[in-house]
């Protein structure tokens, strides 16, 4: 590198200027990681002490972590689409109006629009070299089976290795047949044959009455069991850039696949700035982890998986410590939305997370379901073993990155993310987010308000869901808890927490025990009426068209009559020792 540099350095001398490293002078790097259903309570910098993370830990204590990092949905679409944009998901139409939060075939329609601006669009123009490895989860078809319209390449990506859209049971060997309880067969089984009678009536090729309308429902569901069940590819597919290389994909060792895509990408791009966005597939149903992790937590393959990105967040660092690039980059960790709680095995294995001392979990917006993991490290940038107690949101990476970049923020649309630097670097101690939205699917859910000059948080809830059974904190009858009318139960007035001194949400204050109790619930709702005319109508993404399975939209690495069955992938792992492994 010196030779480079080196003699224009000593042409300068003679000019009596100053001559400094390219190196000093370049952009900053991201590793911006992201795991997926992971809980806060899971990693022992944030008080776990049955789970080994020593890697996660070793980044935290080198960094600042945060403690009120809150999500911006508690739904891994609307919470990606929040990431990359900064923006909440409502205003870029990834917020369901119906009972569906997430998109759950990877041949619907529904994704983030192009004209959505996400860090790694600009980064890319600051140029950056950028990847995705890992989930998307944010579309991919529009019109045709390979028009990309909402591949990760249209939003900045230079280069994809992953899934569009998110590891459910179909992926798993084993998982999912038509003798099984109803809650146990995988998503595209009951759903393609049910959006597929659907779909025939609702484009007009069959009308007919509802009643027939359900047995068509019924009996494609039954053609569809028999086919998925046996030929699970439609959802299980592995992308490399534009190209279907593995159909279904092996999840087994997927996290070494992905984590050495990492590490070779880094090793390609030591020579100018690059932003890598690794999206772990794990924690997520249904589980897995690679043979040297299974067995060796006390919690099960949801702990193996744990401790499998634990080790794959340690190969990244030494990484970038053996390139030499540790000093100049941002390295980030979080989750996107809280633990699962209700996740439970075909075999009534409990495999959900913890959530810590927070209420509730993922689909929810109690604490537990949207205060999440917020690592940041930099060294010489950031302090180490520092810890900020501010409400953050994981929007703020988009204004975060980009000011960063050298780049200015888009002036035409509304950033609701703000730029943490300051923050961080403690040089102000106060949080720009004085109020926070919680939407559940569309519907505004909650408020956060931080009153300037208070250590107050109040959170107040115009609708809280009816868990099942009642003493639980979670919805145990239909796996996931839902927005919808019948699945709720409204508040008037909405339901009023003090989170500083009642962090688990366990009692909600009154007239009579808050003597501020109207004047605050006033503020809120003068915020939120200026919040919701902020909030210009766009495009559902996520209506019941833009989700429906469409055969013509399917990937396939083969013709479909062949069922979609490809093995292009090369199999092989990073090669290291159960005991490198598990050492970090």
């Amino acid at each position: 590198m010196k030779s480079a540099w080196l003699p224009s350095c000593l042409l300068l001398l003679f000019s009596e200027a100053s001559c400094v490293s390219p190196l000093e002078n370049s952009k900053p790097n991201f590793v911006l990681m992201m795991v997926d259903d992971l809980g806060i309570g899971d990693l022992g910098c944030y008080g776990n002490t049955t789970l080994r993370t020593p890697n996660i830990d070793r980044l935290a204590q080198g960094g600042v972590r945060l403690t009120h990092h809150i999500a911006a949905a508690p739904l891994c679409t609307p919470s990606r689409a929040a990431f990359l944009t900064g923006r909440y998901p409502i205003r870029s139409g990834m917020a369901g109006h119906g009972g569906l939060g997430v998109y759950i075939f990877s041949a619907a329609s529904g994704g983030l629009p192009s004209q959505e601006v996400t860090f790694a669009k600009i980064a890319k123009q600051q140029g950056y070299e950028t990847a995705l490895i890992g989930k998307w989860h944010l579309g991919l078809n529009c019109e045709s089976s390979d028009d990309h319209c909402h591949h990760p390449s249209t939003h900045g990506f230079d280069h994809f290795y992953g899934i569009s859209l998110t590891n459910v049971r179909d992926c798993q060997p084993g998982h999912g047949t038509v003798f099984q309880v109803h809650k146990y067969i995988p998503y595209s089984t009951v759903g393609m044959g049910l959006v597929t009678a659907a779909l025939l009536h609702y484009k007009g090729v069959v009308t007919v009455r509802k009643g027939l309308v359900l047995s068509l429902a019924l009996l494609a569901t039954g053609v569809f069991a028999a086919l998925v069940t046996t030929y699970p590819n439609f959802n299980c597919v592995l992308m490399r850039n534009h190209s279907v290389v593995e159909q279904p994909f092996v999840s087994e060792n997927l996290t070494q696949r992905m984590t050495r895509e990492a590490v070779d990408f880094l090793e390609r791009n030591t020579a100018r700035p690059f932003l890598l966005f690794f999206s772990f597939l794990q924690v997520h149903t249904a589980m897995f982890a690679s043979a040297p992790f299974r067995g060796t937590s006390r919690h099960g393959i949801y702990g193996d998986a744990v401790h499998e990105v634990d080790w794959s967040v340690g190969r990244i660092m030494q990484t970038l410590d053996r390139l030499r690039l540790r000093e100049n980059t941002l390295v980030y960790l979080t989750s996107d939305q809280g633990a699962h709680l209700e996740e439970i095995s075909a075999k009534g294995e409990v495999h959900g997370g913890w959530n810590g001392i927070y209420k509730a979990g993922k689909s929810t917006n109690w604490e537990g379901g949207i205060r999440v993991p917020g690592i940041l490290s930099w060294p010489g940038k950031f302090p180490g073993g520092g810890q900020v107690d501010e409400p953050t949101s994981n929007m703020d990476l988009f204004p975060t990155v980009v000011q960063l970049t050298g780049a200015e923020l888009p002036e035409d649309r509304e950033i609701d993310g703000h730029d943490l630097t300051a923050l961080l670097q403690g040089r102000v101690k106060r949080s720009n987010h004085e109020f926070l939205f919680h939407y559940c699917n569309a519907y505004l859910n909650a408020v956060r308000w931080h009153p300037q000059n208070s250590s107050s948080v109040w959170k107040a809830f115009y609708f809280t869901p009816n868990f099942y059974p009642e003493n639980e904190t979670g919805c145990f009858h239909t796996h996931v808890c839902f927005c919808t009318p019948d699945a709720v139960t409204y508040h008037d007035p909405p339901l009023l927490f003090e989170l500083s001194s009642d962090p688990s949400e366990t009692t909600p204050l009154t007239p009579a025990t808050e003597p501020a109790f109207h004047s605050v619930l006033a503020a809120m709702r003068e915020a939120e009426e200026q919040h919701r005319s902020s909030v210009k109508p766009v495009e559902n993404q996520m209506s019941v068209w833009n989700v429906l399975w469409k055969p013509w939209l399917q990937p396939c690495c083969s013709s479909l009559a062949q069922l979609c069955r490809c093995q292009q992938d090369d199999q092989g792992n990073l090669g290291a020792t159960t005991e490198e492994q598990l050492s970090g």
